[in-house]
């Protein structure tokens, strides 16, 4: 599998991911409202990922296997700068058990 990201997901069950209010569709952005909790007047966040165990609502499929983003044209900026291999990916795959990526 070219890209591990497909294969994995535990980032979208490992963070709680805010993002502007600018960046949903009720202030005209992309992220569909049904998948956005308010946190505040600025800040929103995607539904499921303040859960315990957090698990984004927009995440289909079983983790560490095959996976995909439901919104992945639609998602918010901290999703879209997630980088596969980054410190915060290693962790979120130790917490899940899954092996680190080269």
């Amino acid at each position: 599998m070219s890209d591990p990201c497909l294969g994995c997901g535990v980032c979208c069950a490992s963070f709680r991911v805010d993002f502007a209010v600018e960046e949903s569709q009720e202030e005209g952005g992309s992220v569909p409202e049904g998948l956005v909790v308010e946190v505040n007047d600025r800040l929103r966040r995607m539904r499921g990922t303040d859960h315990s165990p957090p698990r984004c609502a927009a995440l289909m499929g079983k983790l560490g296997d095959k996976v995909a983003c439901g919104i992945y044209e639609w998602r918010p900026s901290p999703c879209r700068e997630f980088e596969a291999g980054s410190a915060a990916c290693q962790q979120a795959r130790m917490r899940h058990g899954l092996p680190l990526l080269a």
